[in-house]
């Protein structure tokens, strides 16, 4: 059997389609390696959302790095997440073409998918201090080539506030909601609406909320059915579960 690198073409056309017949224990790819790094750039080939660079742990170097290696070889837009305002600093100057989101920490490379779905992804957050992760959440969501709506701070402990905006949360095909503290919002939410609901649980909260580990409990535990819970903090891949939910699991990347 040829070797599964082999089948993808250098030039960026499309895969032919007889590769999807190989081997199923294994997938298609391609790498581009650095001394630290295999970069992943078929990701948006096979899954069709590139592979995002997680900045925490990396050096200002290593990101630029992985940053001109995945444009290079057209992986965009690129996303690089959890990066501060030093980190943009830094990469900025390096790679001119790149911008900083600094409500959602991520310096992007590339401009946004065009909108390929009709349908809506709503984002709400139960309160200000989880604005970052619900902006992660949506700029992610909108890179990607969704319409996205954001609704903040309308959690529970102002119930008032979410009935003033829930019939045009109901006009979504997804909705992301992002909560800390108890978590109770995404409980609400789903309770009213008809739609899949991504959970986000924050880190936000006292002491007794275990930077987050409560509101997670509670959305795993939460009797309203339908809602796909990410891990705390995790916008991104929320972001990419919309996403993928807004364009049918069936279609091609």
């Amino acid at each position: 059997m040829a070797s599964l690198n082999s089948q993808l073409p250098d030039d960026g056309s499309e895969l032919p389609s007889s590769s999807v017949e190989l081997d199923t224990s294994r997938v298609l790819w391609k790498d581009h390696s650095e001394p630290f790094a295999r970069i992943d750039i078929t990701r948006t080939r096979r899954r069709g959302f590139p592979e995002a660079i997680f900045c925490p742990g990396k050096t200002p170097d290593q990101v630029v790095t992985i940053l001109l290696a995945q444009a290079a070889a057209g992986a965009t837009p690129v996303l690089a997440t959890r990066a501060d305002q030093a980190l943009a600093d830094y990469v900025l100057p390096r790679v001119p073409q790149a911008r900083y989101l600094a409500q959602a920490r991520m310096i992007v490379l590339g401009e946004a998918v065009a909108p390929l779905h009709q349908g809506t992804v709503h984002v709400v957050c139960a309160g200000t201090a989880d604005i970052p992760v619900a902006e992660e959440a949506a700029a992610v969501a909108e890179l990607l080539g969704n319409v996205v709506e954001r609704t903040w701070d309308v959690g529970v402990a102002g119930l008032h506030r979410l009935l003033d905006k829930i019939d045009k949360i109901r006009q979504a095909s997804v909705l992301v909601v992002v909560a800390g503290m108890e978590g109770a919002l995404v409980s609400v939410v789903s309770g009213l609406t008809h739609q899949v609901v991504v959970a986000v649980p924050t880190s936000v909260g006292y002491g007794a909320s275990f930077q987050g580990l409560s509101a997670l409990l509670s959305m795993l535990n939460g009797c309203s059915p339908g809602v796909a819970v990410v891990n705390i903090d995790n916008g991104y891949g929320a972001g990419c579960l919309a996403s993928m939910i807004n364009r049918g699991t069936v279609a091609k990347p």
